[in-house]
């Protein structure tokens, strides 16, 4: 198992979280973003900056994943298309998304996405709390300690 971050937009305490598990669990953590990382000295943590553009950290990350790896994102459409290679996806709250709803995520970021379209103001999500971290930590170690050896 290789974790991959969508790193742009996720959030310093789950990089953090993240940086800590893959140190602990010694497994190959990738962040990738269209911008340059700041990342701890570690065997085990990299950072792949790709070029600027639509999508370009996505497609990238879709590119270089493999079944029974692990992608951080919050990111529906990413997190469907990796799911389709056999991937595992956690969102920075520690939900698990996987086969069984990821078309239902599709499909409510599609209405939302129209609303806005339409000019209804929908507001983003909540700024993540501790509860939140503490979702995401539970569940990461919950998949960590699943991987094969």
């Amino acid at each position: 198992m290789q974790i991959w971050v969508d790193a742009d937009a996720c959030p310093r305490v789950i990089k953090d979280i993240l940086f800590r598990a893959a140190e602990r669990a010694q497994v190959r953590t990738t962040l990738v973003a269209n911008q340059l990382l700041a990342v701890p000295p570690s065997p085990w943590i990299t950072a792949l900056q790709v070029p600027h553009g639509f999508d370009v950290a996505d497609d990238e990350i879709v590119r270089r994943v493999e079944a029974g790896d692990l992608v951080i994102t919050a990111d529906i459409p990413l997190a469907s298309a990796v799911i389709e290679r056999g991937a595992l996806v956690l969102d920075p709250r520690g939900e698990r998304l996987t086969p069984e709803n990821i078309r239902e995520r599709l499909n409510l970021r599609d209405f939302m996405q129209g609303l806005r379209d339409a000019g209804v103001e929908t507001g983003g999500p909540a700024s993540l709390n501790q509860s939140d971290r503490q979702a995401f930590a539970r569940a990461l170690d919950t998949l960590l300690a699943k991987r094969p050896k």
